[in-house]
């Protein structure tokens, strides 16, 4: 385990810091939370609040007293920003669990495409800092088919590109519990790890699934892709052309399941039907 008083989560009210900071509590650690609205932050009474913004990297100093480690979302924020935060990191801290992505390149100087390019701003001054990091990298997250809950509050259809896109979408439990081995065993510096779910289904099987977790059936309405970048609001036009390029290719090459949840936490991935039994009263 690693000896210190208490581990810092940053990004503890998203879907997967907020299993960070639950499942790290369940092993007895004490968690102490970066969040920028301390009234409005729902979190177990057990973590303790640190008032913050990653955006004012100074406001890290006080959060970081007395804090070994470190678990990161990254807000896609500027290199400038992620060179300071990290600084600011390395004074204090030892060892930094980054939520990254499988959309890096290692073997590029730069980026191809605006997803590897927003996580290499901040791999790189982690990289340089010393820091015994490790970079948790997804290959897909289950909580991204919560853009379909809308839709399935109001009727029993999804539309959607690429219904045959075959993926192994990733719980946030799962990737949760990597980084809590991550932060609290040793073993784990320097690696890049690739995760994903057990198994690989279509989004139309993924419907299918929430749809068997709801006790109703829901059918998949396919759409153009210019039409879906239309409603996919929440991300720019080039991030959501880029995420549809990725669909596309996954409808002629299946992705492949990875090995790395059970081989890091000794548990397999759990499966996308266990993800929608769990959110049922998301799409409720």
């Amino acid at each position: 385990m690693v000896e210190s008083s208490r581990i810092l989560v940053i990004g503890a009210t998203g879907h997967v810091g907020g299993q960070v900071a639950a499942q790290l509590l369940a092993t007895g650690s004490a968690v102490r939370a970066l969040v920028r609205n301390p009234g409005a932050a729902a979190l177990p009474a057990q973590v303790e609040i640190a008032p913050g913004d990653l955006s004012a990297p100074d406001t890290l100093r006080a959060a970081l007293d007395g804090v070994d480690a470190v678990y990161l979302t990254w807000p896609m924020l500027s290199a400038e920003v992620a060179k300071a935060v990290i600084g600011v990191i390395a004074e204090r801290g030892r060892r930094i669990v980054l939520l990254s992505s499988a959309a890096v390149d290692d073997a590029l100087d730069e980026q191809d495409n605006p997803v590897g390019r927003a996580h290499a701003v901040i791999e790189q001054p982690i990289l340089d800092s010393g820091l015994e990091w490790t970079f948790l990298r997804p290959h897909g997250f289950a909580t991204n088919t919560l853009e379909w809950a809308p839709q399935i509050r109001t009727g029993n259809v999804v539309r959607g590109a690429y219904g045959k896109a075959t993926m192994p979408l990733l719980h946030e439990a799962d990737i949760a519990a990597v980084a809590v081995e991550a932060l609290t065993t040793d073993g784990h510096a320097g690696a890049r790890y690739e995760l994903t779910g057990s198994a690989a289904l279509s989004r139309i099987d993924q419907v299918e699934a929430i749809g068997a977790a709801l006790g109703r059936p829901l059918r998949w309405e396919e759409i153009d892709p210019e039409s879906a970048v239309d409603e996919m609001r929440w991300l720019t036009p080039e991030i959501a052309r880029f995420v549809l390029g990725g669909l596309a290719a996954l409808t002629e090459t299946p992705g492949e399941p990875t090995a790395t949840v059970r081989e890091v936490t000794g548990a397999p991935a759990r499966s996308y039907q266990q993800w929608a039994i769990d959110h049922r009263s998301d799409f409720a």
